[in-house]
């Protein structure tokens, strides 16, 4: 077995730096909950582990009303979900928060390691994309803001060169009637990854839907972004009938894989179900800030 550096940077210049040095070779560490686990699989074949968890700005969590919130790439679940405040207004990204691992994974894991580690049944994924949040990306060149529906590019793989580290996720200030829920499906009660989930975000105003997006996991080599199936209720009223337009635009959009947790058929089906349904709480929880 080869031996691994471990090392703690305590600045995103000393991060960046060490990741120029080991290239493909690092990987950052910001919960270690699937970095770990793959390590010991055989997955990567490292020369050095950068722990991102003593590294300040990787570890801030900041909210306010104006400027919306700013989740540093190593901040873990329950900071998130156990701040009131954050719980309160983004009530679609706790859907995910809470549903990654168990209790005790939340402890660790982060929703930038789940962004990083690029699955595409990830979790906090189609809530992020729901709620138009972006990633922040440092590298020695500078700072760029990527949406996040942008930053996967396959299973396991990011658009990140080497040498740049994600710092936080940040996510706008929700407006007045503004509702989102993530849902997923599962074999199990708790635990287990999804067969196929559903983010969706609503605007309303004056009744009718001024915004929405829909973000699907588990059904495409990437969390898949379906914007037309946002697009299709902007202007009009969050009907039964719009939202199912929208729900089928979703299971149309949807590229599954058959394997031993379900079928392509049975896949596709769950994508207009949890749609649906996610949309239908959306709504309600955008009526409730109305």
């Amino acid at each position: 077995m080869n031996s691994i550096d471990y090392i703690r940077p305590t600045t995103v210049d000393e991060a960046v730096s060490l990741l120029t040095k080991y290239k493909e070779k690092a990987r950052v560490l910001a919960g270690g909950t699937d970095l770990i686990v793959q390590m010991r699989g055989g997955r990567y074949q490292l020369d050095a582990v950068i722990d991102g968890k003593h590294i300040e700005e990787l570890n801030q969590l900041t909210y306010s009303k104006q400027d919306g919130l700013v989740i540093g790439a190593a901040v873990p679940c329950h900071k998130i979900y156990g701040d009131e405040k954050i719980a309160s207004a983004y009530p679609g990204i706790m859907d995910s928060a809470t549903l990654i691992g168990g209790i005790q994974i939340q402890g660790r894991a982060s929703l930038g390691g789940n962004l990083m580690n690029a699955a595409p049944s990830a979790d906090a994924i189609p809530a992020l994309i729901a709620h138009n949040a972006v990633a922040n990306i440092v590298s020695a060149k500078g700072t760029r803001s990527v949406p996040v529906e942008d930053i996967c590019s396959g299973p396991g793989r990011t658009t990140l060169a080497t040498g740049e580290i994600l710092v936080s996720i940040s996510v706008p200030a929700p407006s007045k009637g503004f509702g989102a829920r993530y849902i997923r499906f599962i074999p199990r009660n708790e635990m287990d990854i999804a067969v196929a989930g559903a983010g969706v975000s609503v605007q309303l105003k004056n009744g009718k839907v001024e915004a929405a997006r829909v973000a699907l996991s588990s059904v495409a080599p990437t969390p898949l972004f379906v914007e037309n199936a946002g697009n299709a209720l902007v202007g009009k009223e969050p009907s039964d009938e719009n939202i199912q337009t929208a729900a089928n635009l979703a299971k149309e959009a949807a590229t599954p894989i058959t394997d031993m947790r379900g079928t392509v058929e049975f896949r596709k089906h769950l994508c207009e179900v949890l749609t649906r349904r996610a949309l239908h709480t959306a709504v309600e929880r955008a009526r409730e800030e109305n």
